[in-house]
């Protein structure tokens, strides 16, 4: 009788081990992959591209010289951010759907033609876009030309 006894509490307590084992094992294989999910986004926060601007342009008041320009968009904040090469200039607005087709992959700066100078009016970020970021000078001239520069 008492050999009956260990081997029911034996094969009672096996499963149970075997289960709190799985349990345990589940709970850390989640908890890993929680951690790695947690941590892909913040490498891709950000992307950048180039572009070649070949004339000078005002952005907010300022005159900005012709070169090289890096446009990043934070993906966080859903910001965008117009930097000179040389990081001497640079500025950030907010950016989200607006013209683009949601297909749409290009960088593009927009530009309206003031007389003989360039005011930026818009980036586009891929489907995003800024909202116009020339109002205050397009309100003193009328019908602008529009110029663009894409990637």
């Amino acid at each position: 009788m008492n050999i009956m006894r260990r081997m029911d509490f034996r094969s009672s307590t096996s499963p149970r081990r075997r289960e709190t084992r799985i349990r345990l094992r589940c709970l850390v294989l989640a908890s890993l992959v929680i951690l790695a999910g947690s941590l892909a986004p913040t490498t891709a926060q950000a992307e950048a591209r180039t572009l070649k601007v070949p004339f000078s342009f005002a952005v907010n008041g300022k005159i900005w010289p012709a070169g090289q320009y890096s446009v990043e968009r934070d993906r966080l904040s859903q910001s965008v951010t117009l930097r000179s090469m040389d990081a001497t200039q640079h500025s950030s607005w907010g950016i989200g759907p607006g013209d683009p087709a949601p297909t749409d992959h290009r960088v593009m700066l927009r530009f309206d033609a003031i007389g003989d100078s360039y005011a930026l009016r818009s980036l586009q970020f891929n489907s995003l876009i800024t909202a116009r970021l020339d109002k205050k000078l397009i309100r003193k001239e009328q019908l602008p030309a529009q110029f663009t520069v894409e990637e």
